[in-house]
């Protein structure tokens, strides 16, 4: 890039909302649905089914998912969650409860009950709410001497300052964010090696004296056309090499910035009634992959920069992942439960609650079910000080639940499947109740205990979970919600305390 134009982009973004961009000013704390649908509206580039969208939240498709994430946020105003879900600051400030930094063991545990009441409220199949990313943003703020170790572009101290900076501007604020962290597949022995392809990922192309020029692509980013901001961090495969250190980079920016665009997937909303559309008609969160061209970054905007070492230890070093996966085992936690009532409401109505095929297989969800709440009760009851002086839940339960609730899941779906067999098909319309053929459908349609309407309307819902566009992402997204398994599972296998085990194998071996 010639440094002509590279002055037009730094132009371009000097002109473009300075001070959301530059100064990051704090802000009230927690924002109504109006205010944050408001915020929506602010000339993003965003694209889907061939076409810009002008404005998400009225687009057939996606306003229904805006309007349900909006009506997450004014429940922070009521008075029936408030103090459930939000924590009022040293300044007087109301923010959401994520964003507080937990000082104990009852804090880990305060922030547990928000994030499972902000889950029940789309029974986990909004999947990524708010509270998700409030939680890495608070840890990487907290463990901000670990950024004090770069030595890049303004150095370790100021970008521990940016950190600082930006999360007390999320928080008063009340921004949502959505992340990225995946570069595109171009070359799959390349990315194996831990090594990204120029053609296709995201680094950096040039620094000037105001930040740095990043172009490329990253995927996935889930709630990208709903999010205020996007925090695009390292990813955690980086080799630690001198190829990779255009690649290494952690910063955040407003969706809205110059030269970032958003590509959505096809809706699952497809516009039909909340009866034949139960889910998809609430919770299309919308993923996106999000393309910079040539995109000035702020140096107020980096945390880290141009050390993959640094890069690869990130989330790790600062226990991000460990809050994060706190969040997500509530959130699974609320799902299963729901797949448990759902089942159960299946088996009630039909009789086959008697059943001992039937009860076997919803017994063996209700034992996923309460697997995740063991491994979630034992990390919080085990909540301890970190190195930074906060306190977060013990890794080793959590990270047992993120393996395997990618292998729970979709068995859950499959069951219901089982469970439901042709009465998932057997749906007619909630057009057919009020037609010429209402009368065979109150006729055919009803069980030995639900009314023909009831009855449809539950398998309809079985249907959106486990047989439709909207379900089948739902299982997908599980499947790799914090990565490819056998990667997940190798982690696991590298952290996990193991010689202590061993140690007995030696022991017995070596008494003869």
């Amino acid at each position: 890039m010639s440094s002509l134009a590279a002055r037009q982009i730094v132009d371009d973004v000097e002109t473009h909302d300075a001070a959301q961009a530059k100064t990051m000013p704090l802000g009230a704390g927690i924002r109504t649905g109006a205010e944050y649908l408001a915020g929506l509206r602010d000339g993003r580039d965003v694209w889907s089914r061939g076409k810009r969208i002008a404005d998400v939240t009225a687009e057939p498709g996606m306003a229904r998912g805006a309007a349900m994430l909006a009506s997450f946020l004014d429940k922070q105003h009521d008075e029936t969650w408030q103090d459930a879900i939000t924590y009022v600051d040293e300044d007087g400030r109301r923010c959401p409860m994520a964003f507080k930094r937990p000082r104990s063991k009852e804090d880990v545990k305060a922030r547990g009950r928000a994030y499972y009441e902000w889950a029940k409220w789309s029974n986990g199949m909004f999947g990524r709410t708010p509270d998700y990313k409030n939680a890495s943003v608070m840890a990487f703020a907290a463990a901000s001497d670990f950024l004090t170790q770069g030595t890049k572009g303004p150095g370790g101290a100021q970008m521990a300052q940016n950190m600082i900076d930006f999360y007390d501007y999320v928080r008063t604020n009340d921004k949502v964010l959505t992340h990225t962290l995946v570069n595109p597949t171009f070359n799959h022995a390349r990315a194996k090696e831990g090594k990204f392809s120029s053609e296709v990922a995201l680094q950096v192309v040039e620094e000037t004296a105001d930040g740095v020029i990043v172009n490329g692509a990253r995927l996935l980013a889930t709630l990208g056309p709903f999010a205020d901001e996007i925090e695009v961090f390292p990813s955690t495969v980086l080799r630690a090499s001198e190829d990779n250190i255009p690649f290494a980079f952690a910063f955040a920016m407003p969706i809205n910035t110059p030269g970032l665009k958003l590509l959505c997937r096809d809706s699952y909303d497809e516009g039909k009634s909340t009866f034949d559309a139960p889910l998809a008609s609430r919770y299309e969160e919308m993923d996106a992959v999000v393309i910079f061209e040539n995109v000035l970054v702020p140096w107020e905007r980096v945390f880290l920069y141009g050390q993959p070492e640094l890069c690869n230890q990130a989330f790790n070093a600062t226990n991000a992942v460990v809050h994060m996966m706190h969040q997500v085992a509530c959130g699974k936690l609320a799902k299963a439960e729901f797949m448990v009532g759902l089942m159960c409401k299946i088996a009630a109505a039909s009789g086959r609650d008697k059943d001992l095929h039937t009860k076997g297989l919803i017994s063996e969800v209700m034992m996923m079910c309460e697997t995740v709440r063991s491994h979630l009760f034992a990390a919080e009851e085990q909540a301890h000080e970190d190195q930074f002086g906060t306190f977060i839940p013990l890794r080793g339960p959590l990270d047992t639940s993120r393996n395997m609730f990618p292998k729970m899941y979709p068995r859950m779906v499959e069951i219901l499947q089982l469970i439901g067999s042709s009465s998932l098909m057997a749906t007619p319309a909630e057009a057919d109740f009020h037609n010429e053929m209402s009368g065979d459908v109150e006729t055919y349609f009803q069980l030995a205990n639900l009314e023909s309407r009831d009855r449809v309307a539950l398998y309809r819902l079985a249907h959106d979970v486990a047989v439709s566009g909207f379900g089948n992402r739902q299982a997908l997204y599980e499947r790799f919600f914090f990565g490819p398994p056998a990667l997940m599972a190798s982690a696991y296998y590298d952290i996990y305390d193991k010689q202590p085990k061993i140690d007995r194998i030696d022991d017995l071996l070596a008494q003869g």
